[in-house]
């Protein structure tokens, strides 16, 4: 019977850490050092799909920082992009970047300063670092995720102020790292789970993780489940520095249950907008079962949970087989 365990074990071990450093099948492939038929920028090798085709598609990106803006525009079939990883269930083993420093400073929407802007359903990005380097003072997103449907595993989000946009519909970020110091997690209208992530501050003396935007009783929903939120590492945050949140929108929706939250989240758990106009009267900020320093307090205008949030309250009842779902990851 030991042996038996100990095998399941080992075998659970080597799916986890497994691989991918070869384009799979049928994949376009990008390259510092593009061989022919390759790419040297994502940007080209996305544009040389189909929008119309109907049949899945797949990018891989070999090793190495490319300074771009990429634009995943709608199309009718699912998209998969892959970085190249000696270990694909660990973002600390990345080796592909994508980075930029747009701001709203130099253009005059969120979406146009993200450094990926994803506006199709079903797509998937797996084990690349997205960077938006512009840092503090205005709006700087790393990722737009801008369509319902998508999937972000093993994955790096870093910036400042807006890092993720989850705008709208469906989205799983599963086991991937999200760094940021200002409504850092936002959006208006999406339903995003959140699993198994790193949540990282940076050096600021006062910052909100979620900025949820819900404006009526519809169905946005942010929940962050099984995560961790500590402060970077080698940043200096004050203990009580960071709220969970404050509500973009008046009816905010967002939950943190099952994760362990250090002690740069103040006791009072949850912010005000701004004062006098604080925007709390309709709002669901929840929290259950979590631990650590900045786990307890005096909460504000805090919803009890009774229970966890399910995943399918989240992303439905038939999330499990949808194709920008991988449940290796969950």
């Amino acid at each position: 019977m030991l042996s038996y365990i100990l095998a399941l074990c080992l075998n659970l071990c080597l799916v986890l850490a497994a691989s991918r450093t070869t384009a799979p099948s049928g994949a376009l492939v990008v390259s510092k050092a593009p061989a022919k038929g390759q790419y040297s920028k994502i940007q080209d090798a996305v544009n040389a799909l189909s929008t119309s085709s109907t049949t899945a598609q797949s990018i891989f990106i070999e090793a190495g920082t490319y300074s771009e803006q990429v634009y995943i525009a709608p199309r009718k079939a699912a998209l998969t992009i892959y970085g190249y990883s000696e270990n694909t269930a660990d973002f600390a083993h990345n080796v592909v970047t994508i980075t930029q420093k747009l701001s709203q400073n130099e253009v005059a929407t969120n979406d146009l300063t993200a450094t990926l802007r994803a506006w199709s359903t079903n797509f998937k990005l797996y084990n690349v670092n997205v960077v938006n380097s512009y840092g503090s003072g205005k709006q700087a997103l790393a990722l737009n995720a801008a369509a319902a449907n998508q999937g972000y595993y093993a994955c790096k989000f870093v910036g400042f102020q807006d890092t993720i946009l989850a705008q709208t519909g469906t989205q799983l970020y599963a086991k991937s790292y999200i760094e940021g110091a200002t409504d850092f997690i936002f959006g208006q209208h999406g339903l995003a789970w959140f699993t198994g992530c790193d949540i990282r501050v940076l050096s600021a003396s006062l910052g909100y993780i979620t900025a949820s935007g819900r404006a009526s009783s519809e169905a946005g929903y942010y929940v962050l489940d099984h995560c961790s939120i500590a402060a970077k590492s080698g940043a200096t945050v004050a203990k009580g520095a960071y709220y969970l949140g404050r509500p973009w929108g008046a009816y905010a929706r967002v939950a943190v249950q099952s994760s362990t939250i250090s002690d740069v989240i103040n006791a009072a758990g949850w912010h005000i907008w701004n004062t006098g106009d604080e925007r709390t009267d309709h709002v669901t900020l929840g929290e259950y079962a979590n631990t650590g320093a900045g786990a307890s307090g005096t909460r504000k205008f805090e919803t009890k949970l009774s229970k966890a949030v399910a995943i399918t309250d989240v992303l439905g009842s038939g999330y499990a087989s949808a194709a920008y779902v991988d449940k290796t990851y969950l």
